[in-house]
């Protein structure tokens, strides 16, 4: 398989560890191990002190995939194929997709939700946020879209980049009509549990239709990618058999010391989730502040979930040049639109870190003067 690079990875690859301030960064403040394991319950902690390095079951260990089960409503613990997160994306696409299919993908977004079926040859139809109508995704523009021989439609809310979030109605929408068509329905779902109002949580694609996959992951909303551990959930068995075959050529198994630790924070999420959320939200109100403030140079949409917003400059140039300017003179790194194959108006700006205070006022600091 010949494939492009990975924007936004590559771009990662060369800044993330050299800036002395992260603005570009999407998951939540990094548990550590301490922390986490000071949270264990007596059976985790066995499981941990009596840690074998070997190797681990393929689907992944029966007490991590029983806690991940907890998270679905019609999931069973056999439903759950545990992954690296982007592990998860690239067997669930080269299980499904064949050259030529007809493929729909929320854009912009991650770069593995499209690209992957793009390298498999199939073809690929952005389906474009309205950012005038605060990024919304319309129902209504899929349901025109979709054909008969449309074999996926894939999704991810919380939206990466936008923090956008749909109404439930409009989320049945979306799985209605991929049932419709008979088409699969991929749903990235690695920012649940981080909605700023938790009433709006949307139920998990699984649970609604036969023929979706739910992606989730520790990276994210539990502030964990250290642990590269993510998971599949689908009620389709011949699906599900198909991924656990291809994962033979990926990862083959997960790493023993992630697994347990994985499971002492999905026994403790309302925990690590609750100090997640007061951590964005103050962080949000920081930012509320910023825009409010810098009105003449950005335009933003406020987001409804996750850890990170789009803006739209409104001066400065392009938005490369931009980020590599406030990189090199502030050492602050943000994320160009670039890196989303959307344009040169717009940055990602994340706020899940504990250190969003001084890195804000840094950012601020070395932003043009404007006279208001």
């Amino acid at each position: 398989m010949r494939i492009r690079p990975f924007r936004l990875e590559r771009y990662f690859a060369v800044r993330e560890f050299g800036a002395q301030y992260s603005l570009a960064s999407s998951d939540c403040e990094s548990l550590v191990q301490a922390e986490l394991l000071a949270m264990a319950d007596g059976e985790c902690l066995g499981l941990w002190e009596g840690l074998s390095l070997g190797y681990t079951e393929t689907p992944g260990a029966p007490f991590l995939r029983c806690e991940i089960a907890g998270l679905y409503d019609g999931i069973d613990p056999e439903y759950v194929l545990v992954t690296v997160p982007v592990e998860g994306i690239f067997i669930a696409m080269n299980s499904i997709l064949d050259r030529g299919d007809h493929v729909i993908c929320t854009f912009p977004g991650y770069q593995a939700l499209y690209e992957v079926a793009v390298a498999i040859g199939c073809e690929v139809e952005r389906w474009t946020a309205q950012e005038e109508r605060g990024w919304r995704f319309d129902p209504d523009w899929l349901h025109e879209r979709v054909r008969p021989e449309t074999r996926l439609i894939a999704v991810n809310f919380p939206h990466n980049p936008t923090g956008f979030l749909p109404g439930r109605e409009d989320f049945e929408h979306m799985v209605a009509t991929a049932r419709s068509c008979g088409a699969y329905f991929f749903s990235d779902e690695m920012y649940r549990h981080l909605e700023l109002e938790p009433e709006r949580r949307l139920p998990p694609a699984c649970d609604l239709y036969d023929r979706a996959v739910s992606l989730g992951g520790m990276s994210k909303s539990f502030g964990m990618p250290g642990v590269r551990i993510g998971w599949l959930a689908t009620r389709d068995r011949e699906l599900l058999a198909r991924m656990a075959g291809l994962k033979d050529y990926t990862t083959i198994c997960a790493s023993a010391p992630s697994e347990v630790l994985a499971t002492i924070a999905l026994r403790c999420r309302e925990r690590i989730i609750a100090r997640n959320l007061a951590l964005i939200q103050a962080n949000l109100e920081l930012l509320r502040g910023f825009f409010a403030r810098r009105g003449v140079m950005f335009a933003w949409n406020e987001p409804s979930a996750g850890t990170v917003a789009f803006p739209r400059m409104l001066a400065h140039g392009d938005a490369d040049g931009f980020c590599d300017d406030m990189y090199a003179k502030a050492g602050v790194m943000l994320l160009p639109a670039s890196a989303f194959e959307y344009g040169d108006r717009h940055f990602r700006i994340g706020f899940g870190r504990r250190n969003m205070p001084e890195a804000l006022a840094t950012f601020e600091e070395h932003l043009p003067d404007t006279g208001v």
